[in-house]
């Protein structure tokens, strides 16, 4: 099993996204994502998403909101529960990312994006404002094949 937390900075109607590039063995390869990254010994959510958000993008989060955790099932790898947040504040510049490209992307555009399927149903409960949520994603391979909301099956 393994813990993550992602994050979604945005401001003027953009998120910063990361586009995974840089990695040979990177499970999210080619893919655009939040930032964020695993758990380090004693963190909670709030300390493992400022750490990575700090050590990814430069920028030192100042205003996190904690939206939900989406739970990871697949056939290829280990169950992942990822913390989802969004930041609207933080200190800091944009420095360069070893992980991959960092580009502000509008949100009427992150659909363009080469995403993940589950990530699009978590990206636009952020955009509708979603109180917290659970959501459970399960994939075989890259293909999503079921996806749970609050304890409800829905549309994959």
């Amino acid at each position: 099993m393994k813990m993550t937390t992602l994050c979604y900075p945005e401001r003027d109607g953009k998120y910063l996204m990361l586009h995974r590039v840089k990695k040979v063995n990177d499970e999210n390869r080619d893919k655009w994502i939040g930032v964020g990254g695993k758990f380090e010994d004693k963190e909670s959510p709030e300390d493992c998403v400022r750490r990575e958000m700090l050590e990814e993008t430069g920028l030192n989060a100042q205003d996190l909101r904690y939206r939900g955790i989406v739970t990871f099932v697949s056939d290829l790898y280990p169950t992942e529960y990822m913390h989802l947040f969004t930041c609207t504040d933080w200190t800091g510049e944009l420095k360069e990312c070893d992980e991959g490209e960092l580009a502000w992307i509008d949100k009427r555009h992150l659909f363009d994006l080469t995403l993940w399927e589950g990530d699009r149903i978590f990206l636009r409960l952020l955009d509708t404002n979603e109180p917290f949520f659970s959501l459970k994603l399960v994939y075989q391979g890259e293909t999503l094949t079921a996806a749970v909301l609050n304890g409800k099956q829905i549309e994959a």
